[in-house]
């Protein structure tokens, strides 16, 4: 099964929970707002992993994160097309981004 570590306030953790839920995909869901532990998971995640350098090298914060048994990975969308999902749903959230210059997460 999947783990997938986000933030409720995130936009696109929301709309990967939305069409991961829309399509079945099993997951465990990581809240890193929840607790220190939560978060300090994440962060060791983030520390180790190859596929959040380039997101730390611009201010990301790198969520979602996808855990499988094999790999971490950020990129959700292209996950589910792999999957034959194509029809993906999105819910709008103006003004919101995990990044500081607010132009994505």
């Amino acid at each position: 099964m999947l783990k997938v570590y986000g933030s409720p306030m995130c936009p696109d953790c929301r709309n990967c929970k939305i069409n991961f839920d829309k399509y079945g995909v099993e997951y465990e869901y990581i809240d890193i707002n929840a607790s220190l532990k939560n978060l300090k998971e994440f962060l060791i995640l983030r520390d180790r992993e190859e596929c959040f350098v380039r997101l730390k090298k611009i201010h990301d914060i790198g969520i979602p994160a996808i855990m499988d048994e094999n790999r971490v990975f950020t990129d959700w969308e292209t996950y589910l097309k792999e999957l034959g999902h194509t029809d993906l749903e999105y819910e709008k959230y103006e003004g919101q981004a995990c990044s500081i210059d607010g132009k994505g997460c």
